[in-house]
């Protein structure tokens, strides 16, 4: 039995059985794939994977716990070359990080600058998705942390901890009638088209329990998942923009007018998050600490050693985050 083969078995359950696309993800060939996962099969007498002429089919009840018991194989053999690496030279290695475009494009700029200054001979991933995708990557271990807000209920198999809480902002153009508003209501924002975030992205569904709890239903026309495509079609005049205000740069959004909505929607909060059992070498704690500085490194050590996600959350219960 080798690494590569549990590593081949992992990857095909994950690229919908598709052989072909497996061997292009792992810059490798199909017959080798196959192959070796015939070799799996045939010292353990058992098949991992159904078939129907040369196609999988499906995973078979033997395959699913052999490649559950593979994965947690192939992250402790990380686990122990991240081990290695820590006392061997504890400033080099790499750090992937999955999340969505308004985190990646407002909120990690200065933390990515701030940490590549420290640590140089660190390679960077940034991997950007939808919540679903972002936990499934973080879960499989392609992604060490994950960086999200919305739809945390994916994320049970990842330690989540909360970093900040923000808001949104309505943003118009400077002829609209909003624009001299400075504190429109509810139901003078529901009487206008609104182009907003793509439902399960970027707090949105704050959003939508505010206007379902006053009994309106808001015309949305548009919806995006980039921040900065929203504020493209507003310019467009397909409607008023509803996104995070930290997606609002003063300089480079000096066109339109941004109005504070905190007064309207419920604040979301953004978490990060990483797999249990994994080996967190010193950079991850101080990427971790830059990203939300209450989270130190004898909280986030704190954090991992309790065994469930209710006594996690309890730890911090009261805690007044910091807002963006």
């Amino acid at each position: 039995m080798k690494l590569q083969q549990l590593r081949y078995i992992w990857e095909v359950a994950h690229h919908d059985l598709n052989v072909s696309a497996t061997a292009q993800a792992l810059y490798t060939s199909q017959p080798g794939i196959s192959k070796q996962i015939r070799l799996l099969e045939d010292e353990m007498g058992v098949e991992v994977f159904a078939r129907s002429g040369k196609h999988l089919t499906h995973v078979t009840p033997a395959g699913e716990v052999i490649i559950e018991m593979a994965v947690e194989i192939l992250r402790k053999v990380e686990n122990l070359k991240r081990g290695a690496q820590e006392f061997s030279n504890e400033t080099k290695g790499s750090l992937s990080i999955a999340t969505t475009h308004t985190q990646a494009r407002y909120a990690l700029p200065p933390i990515i600058k701030g940490f590549r200054e420290r640590y140089p001979d660190v390679a960077l991933h940034m991997n950007q998705g939808s919540p679903v995708q972002i936990a499934e990557l973080a879960a499989s271990g392609q992604a060490d942390f994950a960086i999200a807000t919305e739809a945390l209920e994916h994320f049970t198999d990842l330690i989540m901890m909360p970093c900040y809480r923000w808001n949104r902002a309505i943003v118009v153009p400077k002829s609209h009638p909003l624009a001299r508003s400075r504190k429109p209501t509810l139901e003078e924002v529901a009487a206008h088209p609104i182009v907003t975030y793509v439902f399960g992205f970027t707090g949105r569904s704050k959003l939508d329990e505010a206007f379902n709890a006053r009994s309106l239903t808001p015309r949305v026309v548009f919806t995006a998942t980039d921040a900065d495509v929203i504020k493209t079609y507003v310019r467009l005049g397909l409607g008023i923009g509803i996104l995070a205000a930290m997606a609002v740069d003063p300089k480079l959004d000096s066109d339109l007018v941004a109005i504070p909505a905190g007064h309207l929607f419920e604040p979301s909060y953004t978490h990060i998050g990483f797999r249990k059992g994994t080996f967190m070498r010193r950079f991850m704690f101080d990427f971790i600490e830059h990203f939300a500085p209450h989270l130190t490194r004898e909280l986030v050590e704190e954090v991992m050693a309790l065994p469930n996600r209710s006594e996690r959350e309890a730890l911090f219960e009261g805690l007044e985050l910091p807002e963006r």
